[in-house]
This record gives C-alpha cells, sequence and structure tokens, in this order.
C-alpha cells in the first residue's frame, strides 16, 4: 500500500505499547493475567435475559440519536436528583469511548490544549489527537494527588479541556472532594471545559464518590454500564451536561455512531434496576488482599477504587519488570502505556481469588529475586 493514503493523524498515535505486551505475551500457557480491564463476573442474567427480549420483540432498528425514553427519563430522573441543575441533559451514547471522542471531537480546535493527569487511561492522548488537539501532562507522581497549583500553571490560552478520571485507571485513586471542588472551580473561573469521566463511580472503597459536576454546572460527565455491570461489549454509555453542548454532540453522533445499540439500550432499562453491591464488596476484598500482600515488597499509592493498583517496580524500570514478569507467565501492565514515566506498573485484581494468589506470588518472587 502506498504511503500516502494513511492520513497524518494515524502517524501521531502509536499503539505500540499495548501491542509489545502483548507480543510478548503470545505464546503464554494459561498465563497468570492480572492485566484485563474488565469485570471478571458474567452480566448478571436479568440484563441477559432483557436482551433476549429486546430482539425477540423487534427493537433490532435504529433508535432515536438520542437514545429510547424509557432509559433516558430513569437516567433523567437520576441526574436531576444528583446535582438539580436547571440545565443538564442526558443522553444515550456507544459506550464511555463514544461518549468520549463525541465530547472531544465536539470540543477541540486543531491546536487546542487538554489537560490530563499523568498517568492517563491510554485513550485520551489519541483520541486528543484525533481530535486536532495536543495533550498537557500534569504530573501526579507519587500519589496520583491533582495538585491545582500545577494545573493552573499550565492554563494558557489555547486550553480547551480539563479531562478529569475518578476513581482513575490506570492507579485505582480515587480524588477527594476537595481536590474536585478546586478543580471544578477553577475550570469555571478561566472558562474550560471540564470533562469527567466517571466509569468507575461504583467502585469507590473508603468514601462516596464525588463528581465535580457538583461544583461546576456545566461539567461534562461521561459514565456507562459497562464496568459496575460487567457489559464492556454491549456498548452502552451516556453522558449529561449544559442542552447546547449536548445538542451539537448528538448531531456528532447522528453522522457518527448514529445510536448506541438499540435492544442494549433496553437491557440498561433492566440493568438500573439491579443490584451491583455484592461485586463492589467482592472488589473491595479483593483491593484489600492484594494490598496486603504486597505492601511489604512494593509502594503502592492510590487503589481507593475502580479495581487496579499502580505499584513502583521495585528494580529496574516498569517496562524491564513486566517483561521479566511476562517471562514468568504473570501478565500486567508496564506504566510507560499510560505515561511518560516508565517506572511503575499495573495490576488488575478483576480475576478469581485463585488467580490473584498466583499473582501476588510470583510478584513477590521477582521483587525479591531482583533482575536476571
Amino acid at each position: 500500500m502506498s504511503q500516502h493514503w494513511i492520513a497524518d493523524r494515524l502517524h501521531q498515535i502509536d499503539a505500540s505499547g499495548i501491542r509489545k505486551v502483548f507480543d510478548l505475551a503470545a505464546n503464554l500457557k494459561d498465563p497468570v493475567n492480572l492485566s484485563i480491564g474488565q469485570p471478571h463476573f458474567d452480566t448478571p442474567q436479568p440484563i441477559k435475559d432483557a436482551l433476549a427480549e429486546a430482539v425477540a420483540a423487534g427493537h433490532n432498528g435504529y433508535s432515536q440519536t438520542q437514545g429510547i425514553a424509557p432509559l433516558l427519563e430513569i437516567l433523567q430522573q437520576h441526574v436531576d436528583e444528583a446535582f438539580g441543575h436547571s440545565d443538564r441533559q442526558v443522553f444515550i451514547t456507544s459506550g464511555t469511548s463514544g461518549g468520549l471522542m463525541l465530547a472531544l471531537c465536539s470540543l477541540v480546535n486543531p491546536g487546542d490544549e487538554v489537560i490530563v493527569f499523568d498517568p492517563w487511561f491510554v485513550m485520551y492522548k489519541h483520541l486528543v489527537t484525533l481530535a486536532g488537539g495536543k495533550v498537557v501532562e500534569i504530573d501526579t507522581y507519587p500519589d496520583f494527588r491533582i495538585d491545582l497549583n500545577q494545573v493552573r500553571d499550565a492554563i494558557n490560552d489555547r486550553t480547551k479541556a480539563i479531562l478529569c478520571n475518578s476513581p482513575a485507571n490506570p492507579t485505582g485513586y480515587v480524588a477527594g472532594a476537595g481536590e474536585l471542588q478546586e478543580l471544578a472551580k477553577l475550570a469555571a473561573e478561566k472558562d474550560i471545559a471540564l470533562i469527567s469521566d466517571e466509569i468507575y463511580r461504583s467502585y469507590c472503597f473508603d468514601g462516596d464518590f464525588q463528581s465535580p459536576a457538583r461544583w461546576n454546572e456545566r461539567t461534562v460527565v461521561i459514565d456507562g454500564f459497562s464496568k459496575s455491570h460487567s457489559m464492556t461489549g454491549w456498548r452502552l454509555g451516556y453522558m449529561h451536561g449544559p442542552s447546547e453542548l449536548m445538542q451539537q454532540m448528538l448531531k456528532l453522533q447522528q453522522f457518527t455512531f448514529v445510536c448506541a445499540p438499540h435492544p442494549v439500550q433496553w437491557a440498561g432499562v433492566a440493568a438500573w434496576n439491579v443490584d451491583v453491591s455484592e461485586y463492589v464488596e467482592e472488589y473491595r476484598r479483593k483491593r484489600e488482599f492484594m494490598i496486603s500482600e504486597l505492601r511489604d515488597d512494593f509502594e503502592i499509592e492510590g487503589g481507593g477504587g475502580a479495581f487496579y493498583l499502580f505499584p513502583r517496580a521495585p528494580w529496574g524500570t516498569g517496562t524491564e519488570f513486566v517483561t521479566e514478569a511476562i517471562n514468568n507467565n504473570l501478565l500486567i501492565i508496564p506504566g510507560n502505556v499510560f505515561s511518560p514515566s516508565d517506572t511503575h506498573f499495573r495490576i488488575s485484581y478483576a480475576a478469581e481469588d485463585a488467580v490473584l494468589e498466583r499473582g501476588v506470588e510470583l510478584l513477590r518472587h521477582l521483587a525479591r529475586r531482583g533482575p536476571k
């Protein structure tokens, strides 16, 4: 194929980080897999049943671009009760990734800057690039707290948005109410869009979830069912924010995703009434197990939510430690997939207890053995 066929924007997106990890892992037999960023439990049966019923009932064509009325009504009522804003409109997206793309492509002009907190979810940088923007990274190491002074110093006349994720992937860090309130007020003061990725909202282990939208009525919130209800492959998310902005994003959805998968939206109505608290408690217990087993050999900050830990590599770079882990049949993700720094690695404890037990044994062994 002729190279000039490929759009320049694609050459600015580097997929090599994750690819290298999985190339290394391709020949592993029955690996101890602590790399997967999705729940280990299956989709609850009532949600599966609702999907089957929706398909059988003929809900298989397009829905309205904004989503089906029964699901919109449920979500709008929830959002109104949570925030009480006079102008906050909900619509259904094709997953939170779809919502994130709509938000960035609706907000970011070529040359605009988007502030992200390092380490960040791997998709953020690449979707900003796709929109023609540039990420500005705010270093949050070693404790992953948001330093408002750093944010303020990073803002200039090209700054268009701040992208916040709490509970966070890859660190599991949960920002406190004070941090989020200050960030929200700064965004309002500077007239900068604040995008809050809240997909892990259900998984807060040490306190109640806080959204920066509490303190900034123009915050754009991205949420969904993927992580809370183990529906990652179903592509069901939602967004809410000021109606004028949501209408622009809906216009873009009409000409890209068209709508979220129609029968899945009916399953979402059922999902809203499924109690997932037992899964939250299970991950709380797994978090406690992992930290108690690893704290003597690893520096671990964050971990207050989601289902990730982001320890510092006990020797070598993050990549060197992960490479040796993979050589020992343990699959984890190096921190430089999520960051310019190569000092840490990500563990997902969304796995069966037996897998976690094998994993911590291997991690302790590698930490104590040191580099080969």
